[in-house]
């Protein structure tokens, strides 16, 4: 592996801000990594090595006619593939959209495009973002670099599997349950979901509509902070974006500094049924967060229990809704139109053919919930519910900081191992989901190594809406306070040394 493909993106924009390194050799050194070890990880379902040397070049250019750019123009960036970006398929991990090239950028896309940064491809993901472990893609699953053998999370696990595999520097994610903090959390990496409506939704491929968000993918704090400053503030294209000021969390991240924080450990969140080694590296978290001089309290915020479930009536309910489009009379997918058979049949034809399992699962769920006689038994009952778990957020915030939990039960788990149990799949998110039914701001952070398998643990930071700062303040300093202990956070010598991985081959 070369120094520049183990760099980060905060250095590989030093580089190419000195003239040490042009943004066409970083983006080339990416574009083998991607190469050489993709044909295992599977983390990308789209790559165009042409357009992204091209768009390095114009970084390049620009930068010697010394033209002022961003802090992050020219570093490479990976982007899940429910984005819409022009010139590239945008597929959702469906086949129902197989070959689909949009005409517009997301608001996202077209503001990293913006700032300068290099998109290498699109990655896979769960079909719609259904899913906790990118089996459900409609096209192959992706792997865990740590670990062929197991899932990298989802739906969001294309992206992170292309960090963990130093594929790509930086990426993009969304999170609707934890599709961006779960996937983190098992791949050793970083993701942050912004407060709700921080991030546009414009020209994001949706599945659920009050509860998706947009947000920064990374190996470092750092960076995904600096992705995030790129990638939020108020979009006048998105109703439910808000006009307000984005947090400082540029400046979170480089303060690293919880010297008189006081954080929350959620009681409902711990305990039974977590793996051991998840408890203990949670344990060990909190206890270098004290001894960098944050107070550790317990909290308890028990309308957290009724999240799973709740979640799983209110989302099904909207992607019942929102795939209604998908219709074979607009774009993607048609099946059956041989001329004699009418829409309704070409419609169920699609609709058959294009869907998976988990996304019919999901619309049939939905859809019975949002039937008549059944709305308030179901659909009304789950909303209060939330109102529930918000409340139980704001009185939270009322006397910590922030409120802290392991990210996921569990560390990454076999590929195959669930795919015949949803419950249990569904369970992968038990932490996450609160966080987006209330829509404050969350993230994941490596919070070292479980001594039952050696695979990474992610610790959870969940902070007021609109206290982002909050999430980075917290995670800087952990990172910090555990890279003497652990070794730094996801570097290419624990790579080697904990699983063997060739300079030149990538993951075992």
């Amino acid at each position: 592996m070369s120094e520049l493909q183990r760099s980060t993106a905060a250095e590989l924009a030093g580089l190419i801000g000195s003239g040490q390194a042009s943004s066409r050799e970083i983006t080339q050194a990416h574009l083998d990594r991607i190469e050489a070890v993709d044909g295992d990880v599977r983390a990308f379902l789209h790559v165009d090595g042409e357009r992204a040397l091209a768009a390095a070049d114009a970084v390049d250019a620009r930068r010697a006619a010394g033209e002022a750019l961003g802090p992050l123009a020219g570093v490479p960036l990976a982007v899940k593939d429910v984005f819409c970006l022009t010139g590239a398929p945008t597929t959702a991990g469906s086949r129902i959209l197989e070959g689909w090239h949009p005409p517009y950028n997301a608001t996202v896309t077209q503001r990293v495009l913006d700032a300068g940064l290099v998109v290498l491809g699109k990655t896979n993901l769960d079909e719609f973002a259904m899913g906790s472990s990118t089996e459900n893609s409609g096209y192959f699953a992706t792997h865990n670099p740590w670990d062929l053998e197991r899932i990298p999370g989802g739906s969001g696990g294309g992206s992170a599997a292309a960090l963990a595999a130093f594929e790509a520097p930086l990426a993009l994610g969304t999170d609707t349950g934890g599709s961006i903090r779960q996937p983190a959390a098992v791949t050793g990496t970083v993701g942050v979901k912004p407060t709700y409506g921080g991030t546009s939704r414009y020209g994001v491929i949706a599945m659920a509509s009050s509860l998706d968000q947009p947000g920064p993918c990374g190996r470092t704090v750092l960076d995904t902070a600096l992705l995030h400053a790129v990638i939020a503030g108020w979009d006048p294209r998105d109703s439910t974006s808000i006009d307000a000021p984005v947090p400082d969390v540029v400046a979170a991240a480089r303060a690293a500094d919880v010297s008189g924080m006081k954080l929350g450990v959620v009681k409902e969140l711990s305990g039974e049924g977590y793996a051991p080694g998840v408890e203990q590296r949670f344990g060990a978290a909190l206890a270098a967060l004290a001894e960098a001089g944050a107070e550790i309290v317990e909290v308890s915020c028990p309308n957290f229990r009724y999240a799973l479930g709740a979640y799983y009536l209110i989302m099904p309910s909207e992607v019942s809704s929102n795939l209604a489009r998908f219709d074979a009379m607009r774009y993607g997918l048609r099946v059956g139109d041989d001329g004699t058979a009418g829409a309704e049949q070409v419609m169920a034809l699609t609709r058959d053919a294009g869907f998976g399992a988990e996304v019919k699962r999901r619309i049939i769920i939905g859809t019975y919930a949002l039937s008549s006689g059944y709305y308030d038994a179901y659909y009304g009952s789950a909303q209060k519910a939330r109102t529930l778990i918000a409340r139980d957020f704001e009185r939270a915030f009322s006397t910590v900081d922030v409120l802290v939990s392991p990210s996921t039960p569990s560390t990454a788990f076999r590929i195959g191992e669930r795919t015949d149990d949803p419950l249990a799949m569904y369970a992968a998110d038990l932490c996450t989901i609160p966080s987006n039914m209330a829509g404050n701001a969350a993230g994941s952070f490596p919070c070292g190594l479980s001594p039952e398998d050696g695979l990474p643990v992610g610790f959870q930071v969940m902070a007021p809406v609109l206290a982002d700062d909050r999430v980075y303040r917290v995670g800087a300093a952990l990172e910090h306070a555990l890279a003497g202990q652990f070794g730094g956070v996801l570097t290419d010598q624990l790579w080697a040394r904990e699983h063997g991985a060739a300079q030149n081959g990538g993951a075992r």
